[in-house]
């Protein structure tokens, strides 16, 4: 469905990607993380076409689409701070974003999933900011797009919201679709994230489920497990023996 060949992408003399090769051939939940200046920003806005490697392909159903735009029809996305233009209300701008991908949709279900009804006429500069998430997700869902990003997609959101997202994210991925998901929100990954991909540095350090990594590096929840593995602290083995990891290691 996706796969990431030998990525490259240099900024001046900061070489953010370093060769990423990684593929997500199932429908599926999956986190990508990594502390700040790792290149998960970078790697997604490289598969959204936003940020042009230097070298490496990337492939949708074995098609590689670096310098292309239409399979961008196949992709919704959810930026994580929402920069709609003020002065557009709700409706005006749910009408803009089909005058320009296409009316077949399906916001009206979503509308009332988050109860957003009351804000349609309501300019979005007027908006909270957890009522703005809300219009966010409605966008990046309002089309049957077999791939998702979502940075930060639970900011601001109320406990019946999150709920409801929840749920909605659980439904697309049994109708089989492919969600990535970037966050700082370490139970959600728990939760939901059927893997997680971890960078650093700009390579792929860790690509496994979060139980595996709580198991592998001896925490009880994934942040503590993050934090031994940038440490280097240690690591427990499969014959139950403990491996210390060393910082030289994290970086190579």
């Amino acid at each position: 469905m996706l796969e990431i060949r030998n990525l490259y992408k240099n900024f001046g003399n900061n070489e953010v990607l370093q060769g990423i090769n990684v593929s997500f051939e199932e429908a599926g939940i999956f986190a990508v993380l990594g502390p700040n200046s790792s290149g998960k920003t970078t790697l997604i806005k490289s598969i959204l076409g936003i940020v042009i490697p230097q070298k490496g392909e990337i492939l949708i159903n074995e098609e590689n689409v670096i310098g292309k735009w239409e399979y961008r029809n196949r992709i919704g996305y959810l930026p994580q701070i929402a920069r709609f233009p003020e002065n557009l209300k709700v409706n005006e701008l749910l009408r803009l974003i089909k005058d320009i991908r296409g009316s077949k949709t399906s916001e009206q279900e979503l509308i009332e999933l988050f109860e957003l009804a009351p804000f349609l006429n309501k300019r979005l500069g007027n908006l909270s900011g957890g009522t703005r998430q809300k219009v966010n997700i409605v966008q990046a869902f309002m089309y049957d797009n077999p791939i998702v990003f979502l940075d930060e997609p639970t900011a601001g959101l109320d406990p019946v919201s999150l709920i409801r997202f929840k749920e909605m994210l659980y439904d697309k991925k049994r109708d089989g679709k492919l969600i990535l998901i970037t966050t700082h929100i370490m139970s959600l990954v728990e939760e939901m994230a059927d893997e997680l991909v971890f960078l650093l540095e700009g390579k792929i350090h860790y690509r496994g489920q979060p139980s595996d990594m709580k198991k592998s590096y001896g925490a009880k929840d994934l942040e503590r497990a993050i934090a031994n593995m940038l440490r280097g602290e240690f690591k427990i083995e499969p014959n139950g023996h403990t491996q210390i990891d060393s910082k030289t290691h994290l970086t190579d």
